[in-house]
């Protein structure tokens, strides 16, 4: 059943080599297979993701990969000590301060990767 299993992301990029970068130089992460559909990565209890080359990438205007953490303040501030810039948003249905929102399922973040592409940051509340 597909309720049981684990998911992985897949994240399009238009340019696999800058994104490669991107992710080693900002995010700290490897890919653990280069495949010529992509580099795959291993993160944090056996997830994966996937980045794939393609000329539609970075056209979602949505989080397309997001990242749990059980302390988003200090993933954003050393995320930010590597250049990584955070989206603010000041509308009426979401506020950030400093980069963090407080929702309704605890405070969340995003920031956008070298292709243009959403990622987010949560720490679920308690």
């Amino acid at each position: 059943m597909l309720s049981e299993l684990r998911v992985h992301a897949t994240v399009a990029v238009k340019d696999l080599d800058r994104a490669q970068k991107f992710y080693a130089e900002k995010l700290g992460l490897l890919p653990y297979l280069d495949m010529p559909s992509g580099l795959m990565y291993e993160v944090g209890e056996g997830t994966h993701f996937l980045l794939f080359p393609t000329p539609s990438a970075g056209t979602a205007q949505n989080t397309v990969m997001g990242f749990t953490t059980p302390d988003i303040e200090a993933e954003v501030r050393n995320l930010r000590a590597n250049g990584v810039v955070f989206e603010e948003y000041d509308y009426s249905t979401l506020k950030t301060e400093n980069g963090i929102a407080n929702t309704p399922v605890g405070k969340s973040a995003w920031f956008k990767d070298s292709e243009g592409n959403y990622i987010g940051l949560v720490e679920f509340a308690k």
